[in-house]
């Protein structure tokens, strides 16, 4: 009798673990669902649903939305209009696209491998000075971007790469939370290995590309996808340190939507959000596995 009792009780406990777990789902989901859904709705039909929202009163600010505002995930009829545009009619959004990929790429890259040295160095070596240096890269990593934008656009224009791509991509090279996550995951790394690599005549250099790297590799993941998202969607640092709408990315465009565009908008964020997904759908389990420190060696 005990034993079915807590059989039921288990029961009712994953039943009930089952149900949270997927209405939290459905909710984190509705945002990506509902605008793939709405970039194959005709434009009459978006500005009929969701005009009142972007609408402005005479003195050009918001006005009081009177209306309820409809929000449809299976349209009246299936158009592709909106992707025609957008693929082959406006060419400036493609544009803004690939200064996107321009800019994040060389970030993610020049990141990973200035990460990837600097760990070695902080997770290998001991001293005052480590410490201390350590301790400013965990100081600057929980400062939020804005706090950090006005010292970048001095030190641009110092150089004079202002208005230029090498203004943003410079800063975004030397971030500190790569080295962080990168420099506890190689401090897990067993110290027996590294002593047996060096009676073996390995050098410093061969420990940190042969082991020290490979056996990090669920990190390394991680922080390649938290890196791309972050400069992916990124806003305020293009607005302030590029002024040449041409060197624009699109995130930009998906932040200044106007009355005129919000049927591309839709068709344009599906477009955006498809490198993301793909990164993260294809390595979720390293970013799991990466961030919660479980793909280092142990003894």
């Amino acid at each position: 009798m005990k034993k079915k009792k807590l059989t039921l009780s288990r029961f009712l406990k994953n039943s009930l673990t089952f149900v949270l777990v997927f209405a939290f789902s459905l909710l984190f989901l509705f945002p990506t669902v509902f605008t793939i859904a709405n970039s194959f709705v005709s434009e009459s039909e978006i500005n009929a649903n969701y005009g009142s929202i972007f609408a402005t009163g005479e003195s050009g600010g918001k006005v009081y939305i009177s209306e309820k505002v409809n929000l449809k995930l299976i349209p009246d009829r299936v158009v592709f209009t909106q992707y025609y545009t957008v693929l082959f009619k406006s060419p400036d959004y493609l544009l803004k696209f690939w200064n996107a990929v321009i800019l994040v790429l060389p970030i993610v890259v020049f990141q990973l491998i200035v990460a990837c040295l600097a760990s070695y160095g902080f997770a290998r070596y001991r001293g005052k000075l480590r410490q201390l240096i350590f301790f400013a890269y965990i100081v600057l990593m929980f400062m939020p971007y804005q706090v950090t934008l006005v010292p970048n656009y001095l030190v641009a224009d110092f150089l004079g790469i202002l208005e230029t791509r090498w203004a943003v991509i410079l800063p975004g090279i030397f971030s500190p939370f790569a080295v962080f996550l990168l420099t506890k995951s190689m401090k897990r790394i067993p110290e027996s290995i590294i002593e047996a690599a060096r009676l073996d005549g390995a050098g410093e250099w061969q420990i940190c590309t042969r082991i020290c790297i490979p056996a990090c590799r669920s990190s390394i993941f991680s922080v390649i996808i938290l890196i791309f998202i972050d400069y992916w969607n990124m806003v305020e640092q293009f607005i302030v340190l590029l002024t040449d709408r041409d060197k624009m990315p699109l995130s930009v465009f998906l932040s200044e939507i106007n009355t005129g565009e919000i049927s591309l908008a839709f068709a344009v964020a599906v477009i955006y959000m498809i490198p993301a997904l793909l990164l993260f759908l294809y390595g979720e389990e390293y970013l799991v596995e990466g961030i919660s420190s479980s793909g280092g060696l142990k003894d």
